[in-house]
């Protein structure tokens, strides 16, 4: 039996209180305004799940905040497509449509039974988080991001692509997927009720069916003001059970380091770019991604001095995006090599060719690049940096470099058996 309370709409109330006792529950209160329903959970009276009708309730952030503090389920019985589409967006993830039968209510309002496999002691993190990092001026990092999940998974591996950027998520649009109920927020807010497990991120995460490998995504806060639902401990949280779920957790990760707000005389307020420091923190492998241009480089090189502050530079490899000759000159490799040692301190650095052809049929089509153009620059020059940067095994020699081996030894045979005939008949 579940203790229950209803801020519905008086319209379905009756109905759906009937059918609570018809099931066992008890309805422990009942009420149709916000304030009063917040004082509820807020001051002593929580309950095991909370149905509310999303636009009666007055549905908001802040009141499924408090439901999680107090371990309450919010469930919203919504009447229509508008009221659906509030919840979700809001991150709820348990929303029901109306009218629905005693069974359907039933199943969505049952506590989750734990099997035996989920209560054996957990087993140690097996899987690695790689944070994709870079400055201010939009250099890629999301295209950067996308490309080593795809990559990621074409070699076999569970992968699973997060957007925590709090200041212009975008890995939904780029990829085609809809994003009306954010992923990690809803993952979050289970984490910070101590809800999250691998069933919760199995439920709200999505599937990107790429030809080449399929990966998992949790999508991105929908507007930037929501930044506060992705705070330090939730993301932290989030992202060791996404540790356990998958061999790797691709972050697509806010440019924001600044500290500045620590400073403040609220110790316990939300900090705006708490979201970056936790995933860098949680991070086996930081990539930072810059843009080969005059004005991209020299963010890189200040955004890097910032980095190293916060991560072991062992831990960092660095991408140059979107390396053209028309904005660096002529031999644009060697140029961007000497500065990145000279003013930096960067000894290798890997060069993604700019191919925004490629990219912009990839985003209009929904694919990821290595799916839109295999053969291309772009994806190509992806691939050998995942191969020599994120795989654990080093990619084995190709057989046609295998095949000039042998033939250069046989033609060095040859010429040996040529020289020692001569000899014999001098």
């Amino acid at each position: 039996m579940l203790r229950v309370g209803l801020a519905l709409d008086p319209r379905v109330e009756g109905e759906i209180l009937a059918t609570m006792l018809d099931l066992g529950h008890r309805v422990a209160w009942r009420c149709h305004d916000a304030a009063e329903l917040e004082d509820r959970l807020a001051t002593g009276s929580p309950v095991d799940v909370l149905l509310v009708s999303p636009a009666a309730a007055g549905l908001r952030a802040e009141l499924i905040d408090t439901a999680d503090r107090v371990g309450t389920r919010v469930v919203a019985l919504a009447s229509g497509e508008a009221e659906r589409r509030h919840a979700t967006g809001l991150g709820l993830v348990d929303v029901v449509l109306l009218p629905v039968d005693a069974e359907e209510l039933e199943r969505s309002i049952a506590p989750i039974e734990l099997g035996d496999a989920d209560r054996r002691v957990p087993e140690p993190a097996a899987g690695r988080v790689i944070a994709v990092w870079g400055s201010a001026g939009s250099p890629g990092t999301t295209t950067v991001a996308a490309g080593i999940a795809s990559e990621l998974a074409a070699r076999g591996r569970r992968v699973l692509l997060v957007d925590a950027d709090t200041y212009g998520s975008s890995v939904a649009t780029m990829l085609g997927l809809l994003d009306e109920a954010p992923g990690f927020a809803a993952a979050c807010r289970l984490a910070g009720s101590g809800a999250l497990d691998i069933e919760q991120l199995e439920r709200i995460a999505v599937v990107h069916p790429s030809p080449s490998g399929a990966f998992r995504v949790l999508t991105g806060i929908s507007r930037a003001a929501r930044w506060p639902e992705l705070s330090t401990e939730r993301v932290a949280t989030t992202l060791e059970r996404c540790r356990e779920w998958m061999d790797d957790v691709v972050v697509d990760t806010a440019f924001c380091l600044e500290a500045d707000e620590e400073i403040s005389s609220d110790l316990f307020a939300p900090r705006r770019n708490g979201a970056a420091f936790a995933v860098l923190g949680s991070a086996d492998r930081v990539v930072e991604v810059g843009a080969a241009d005059p004005v991209g480089i020299t963010r890189l090189l200040r955004g890097h001095a910032e980095l190293v502050e916060l991560v072991d530079p062992t831990r960092i490899s660095v991408v140059v995006n979107r390396l053209r000759s028309v904005a660096l000159g002529t031999g644009p490799a060697g140029q961007l090599a000497s500065t990145l040692s000279r003013f930096g301190g960067i000894e290798a650095a890997a060069l993604l060719p700019e191919d925004q052809r490629v990219v912009d049929a990839a985003v209009i089509a929904g694919q990821c690049l290595r799916d839109q153009a295999p053969r291309g620059a772009l994806p190509t020059a992806l691939r050998r940096f995942v191969s020599a940067e994120l795989e654990d095994h080093p990619a084995t020699p190709r057989g046609r470099d295998r095949g000039r081996g042998r033939r250069s030894l046989r033609r060095t045979r040859g010429r040996r058996r040529a020289i020692e005939r001569t000899r014999r008949r001098e």
